[in-house]
């Protein structure tokens, strides 16, 4: 009687365990590096198709000099600072966002840039270049906005009873830092944008 009585109550606090956390906090904690890795997946793809986008333009723009010279130096810096998600903290979270929002600003520049040239904006390498980076900066909306949901969910686990329990107990793990634009680039977001026609 005692020996089922203990494997009862050996599956009741297994039972209980799994419904409190063990299991969920690391599988969040995986989920978060996940959803970071594909940020910088994406960031990284966005890296790789600015040496191209700089032939390009150089090609057709020389006066444009000082612009492409920022494009590359932004670069440079972005893909100098790497993050790895299971051990970041916010500063270095923040001098990544940073670095990463430079060089799409540098972009953004040499894009405007090329709009004095029409001869450029209707090569096909340039347009073809132009559609993969759009199309790499929406991926890295969206690969932003599943790392922030995944960051935000793991933060529940490990701050909010009752798996907070659990990781006080078992695990210790501290809540990790959001995604969020720097102080500088807080100013310019909030700022309305200026439309002239």
């Amino acid at each position: 009687m005692k020996s089922i009585l203990s494997v009862f109550a050996s599956a009741a606090i297994i039972l209980s365990l799994a419904g409190c956390g063990v299991q969920s906090i690391p599988e969040s904690k995986n989920a978060v590096e996940a959803a970071m890795s594909e940020v910088t997946n994406q960031y990284k793809r966005r890296s790789d198709l600015v040496p191209q986008l700089v032939d390009v333009v150089r090609g057709y723009a020389k006066q444009e000099e000082k612009v492409l010279t920022e494009v590359t130096e932004a670069r440079a810096k972005a893909t100098s600072i790497t993050v790895d998600p299971s051990k970041v903290t916010p500063q270095q979270l923040a001098e990544f966002q940073k670095s990463q929002g430079a060089l799409g600003q540098a972009l953004g520049r040499l894009l405007v840039a090329s709009e004095n040239y029409p001869e450029l904006k209707s090569n096909n390498n340039f347009r073809d270049l132009q559609a993969q980076i759009e199309g790499t900066e929406n991926r890295i909306t969206v690969a932003r906005e599943r790392a922030i949901r995944s960051i935000q969910d793991y933060n529940n686990q490990v701050s909010v009873p009752p798996t907070s329990w659990t990781n006080s107990v078992f695990f210790h793990y501290d809540k990790m830092p959001q995604w969020d634009v720097s102080a500088d680039e807080k100013t310019t977001v909030e700022k309305p944008p200026k439309v002239n026609l």
